[in-house]
């Protein structure tokens, strides 16, 4: 049987041959190093001529050049946020039919839970805006909002997956680990992937919503530390100085690599030696990043950095434009632990819930969007707000004001990096129960995304199990367009 047409030498496709070659040099340092200055970005064009036969897919005119993902996770109710549905207001406490699927699993009828905050407008645009977040309605005329949003499962852990990794199965590589493949890392002393999480603990899944799947381990989300060491043992061992440490790694590194001769496809290894060099580097480069303590006084006022509810993520605020400074190409930031209390999961007391959640983060997130603004990186910088899926105008339970789960459609929104403020696009109905109008999926979210940075969504591909495999699935998914300035 002829060897397939993309593979090199009969074995491995020539995509698998470039990585796993590439991955077995010790000097080459975790995600962004795997691929100099980008696989696909800058430093693609001049591989392409060096190595003509590597696939790539075409490039678009990139509009950012980092993204920072803020992650409601346990899905806040889009009829209480920033999807304004009037009618509601009247029907609270009335049984309607109504088509919903949660939890609490396919259901005809329900009972309405009311929105329990007032809306007004905002900016020129005059987009309504739930009280819960004045300090976000202040920056709507830099915010395109996706009001029509739709996922596959209205279940917590595969919702994540889905949002993380544009698939309901655990293993597949997640958004920041292809935006690292595709592009690579502009400082290679810092991970280009970081994931800060909530004070109370990691989301559903853990690691598997920042994981590189079936990708070099090297391309895996890194988790930060907003406060102490960056990275647990990280700082120098006691007793040993730079000059040993820096020895003691090369030595190990020789080792590895000797061992890793005739082993090229085992990526873990050729990862391991990529982080002791990273890390090596970060013990003097990561400090410095996560000062936010060397802040001026107006820039952390400008956060809620001031010792009170808002003080934990605006310090992760401050810590993502940091990074976004120092050339980290995707941050994503959790609000919501392991926990029901502490994550937007409002099942039962839905204004406990929200007010808590949105009270911590609405100035921080607004001061992000600010202070980026002001320095002239919001233009190349994406910043998504959203969760797994929303929350259904009807209670789950006989009593209380909580929601249960819905992905039939939910609200997102997107600032900076090439997208067109003041705007609002989709609709769900009077009920805000599912998307009627422009309806979009996780996919399109996804390639949109990739658009953005520069990358053609449809042929970005990574070779696995005999498969071209892509992040927007087999099928491909358009951009949103109309968000797109």
């Amino acid at each position: 049987m002829n060897a397939p047409k993309n593979t090199f030498c009969g074995q491995t496709s020539r995509r698998e041959f470039l990585h796993t070659v590439g991955a077995g040099f010790p000097s080459l340092a975790l995600t962004g190093m795997l691929a100099g200055d980008g696989f696909f970005g800058s430093a693609a064009q001049a591989a392409a001529h060096a190595n003509p036969l590597a696939p790539k897919p075409q490039m678009a005119a990139a509009k950012a050049k980092s993204v920072i993902f803020l992650f409601m996770y346990g899905g806040p109710s889009h009829v209480d946020t920033f999807d304004y549905k009037p009618d509601l207001y009247p029907l609270d406490g009335k049984t309607i039919d109504v088509k919903t699927f949660g939890r609490g699993g396919h259901k005809n009828q329900g009972r309405v839970v009311g929105p329990k905050w007032g809306f007004k407008p905002y900016g020129q645009c005059g987009k309504m805006v739930s009280d819960l977040f004045p300090h976000v309605g202040s920056c709507v005329d830099d915010i395109a909002f996706l009001h029509s949003m739709t996922a596959d499962s209205p279940i917590h852990g595969s919702a994540m997956l889905m949002m993380n990794s544009g698939s309901l199965i655990s293993g597949k590589p997640s958004l920041g680990s292809w935006v690292n493949y595709g592009l690579g890392s502009t400082n290679e002393n810092l991970p280009g992937y970081v994931v800060m999480l909530d004070g109370s603990g990691g989301p559903i899944s853990g690691a598997k919503n920042w994981t590189s799947g079936y990708m070099p381990a090297s391309y895996q989300g890194t988790v930060f530390r907003s406060k102490g060491e960056p990275i647990l043992n990280l700082a120098h061992a006691r007793g040993m100085d730079s000059a040993q440490q820096r020895q003691l790694i090369t030595s190990l590194n020789d080792l590895n690599s000797h061992h890793l001769r005739g082993r090229e496809d085992n990526t873990d290894l050729s990862a391991r030696i990529a982080s002791y060099e990273l890390a090596y580097k970060m013990q003097s480069t990561a400090p410095e990043a996560i000062d936010v303590d060397s802040e001026p006084q107006h820039i952390k006022d400008l956060y809620g950095l001031d010792g009170s509810r808002t003080d934990d993520f605006a310090r992760k605020m401050i810590l993502a434009r940091r990074l976004v400074e120092r050339g980290t190409r995707f941050i994503q930031v959790y609000s919501g632990g392991a926990h029901n209390d502490a994550n937007w999961d409002a099942h039962g007391d839905l204004e406990k819930n929200h007010n808590f959640h949105a009270g911590n983060t609405d100035k921080p997130i607004a001061g992000l969007l600010k202070d980026l603004k002001q320095r002239g990186l919001l233009d190349e910088t994406l910043v998504i707000w959203g969760g797994e899926f929303g929350r259904q105008p009807t209670a789950e339970y006989a009593e209380g004001t909580g929601r249960d789960h819905n992905s039939y459609g939910f609200t997102m929104w997107m600032a900076g990096g090439g997208i067109k403020g003041g705007v609002s696009v989709g609709q769900t109905d009077e009920l805000g129960a599912q998307a009627v109008e422009d309806r979009f999926h996780v996919r399109n979210l996804h390639a949109t995304v990739l658009q953005l940075m520069g990358l053609d969504q449809n042929n970005l591909s990574y070779f696995y199990n005999g498969l071209d495999q892509k992040l927007v699935g087999v099928e491909g998914a358009d951009a949103i367009d109309k968000v797109i300035a």
